[in-house]
């Protein structure tokens, strides 16, 4: 017997069959069984069980970063899949692509603090003050942002990490502090990073990094 072992809501979720909270369901409705025994809340999983989950059609789900060009609006270049959020038409970057509607608000609703990184460069030189400024939060239109994290690279570009994602908001929270954006691309997502990956281009997100991404994502589902 593996002596790491998770609970069966984790597992089912980590293994794209349900959220956690469905997969709580699923087990009262008496439809997951490990090693041929009924499941019930709470019951752990070793690497080598059996787990089944009767009358349930596993979905196979799809997730891909994807580098959206400047001056193209947000949408899906592959079929049946769509992004997880927008970017505005004159900023770049990662996207992430899926067909996986359970991770959508728990990516998405403010009230959970995923990490998103931008690399941001201005038309005007940095004010001394600014990275102060950005990092206490900015008032834009009588809403304070959160505090963010922001590292400046030269005279006139920074990167932020945001934990929000209000339209607009890194453009406006500069505009506030006298500072024009010039060019505005994210980074990353949580772990997901955009690396290397060429403008217009996409990649399949697996292995380790989608059990933390999902992790991550489902662990609030």
């Amino acid at each position: 017997m593996d002596k790491v072992s998770i609970r069966i809501n984790k597992y089912l979720a980590l293994k794209k069959i349900s959220t956690r909270k469905g997969a709580d369901e699923l087990v009262k409705k008496k439809k997951v069984f490990i090693n041929g025994k009924l499941a019930v809340l709470g019951s752990q999983v070793n690497e080598n069980d059996k787990v089944e989950v009767k009358g349930v059609e596993k979905k196979e789900y799809l997730y891909f970063a994807y580098n959206k060009p400047t001056d193209v609006e947000t949408n899906s270049p592959k079929k049946d899949l769509f992004p997880l959020g927008r970017l505005d038409k004159n900023s770049h970057g990662l996207i992430i692509l899926t067909n996986d509607g359970r991770i959508t608000d728990q990516l998405l609703n403010p009230k959970f603090s995923h990490e998103k990184e931008y690399l941001v460069k201005t038309k005007e030189k940095l004010r001394s003050s600014f990275k102060q400024k950005m990092e206490a939060g900015v008032n834009i239109e009588g809403y304070v942002t959160k505090k963010c994290a922001v590292k400046i690279i030269n005279e006139n570009t920074f990167k932020v990490i945001l934990t929000e994602g209000k339209k607009h908001q890194i453009r406006r929270m500069c505009a506030n502090l006298f500072q024009e954006v010039a060019d505005l691309k994210r980074e990353r997502i949580m772990n997901i990073k955009l690396g290397s990956l060429k403008s217009g281009a996409f990649r399949e997100i697996k292995g380790e990094e989608l059990v933390v991404f999902l992790d991550k994502v489902l662990k609030q589902a």
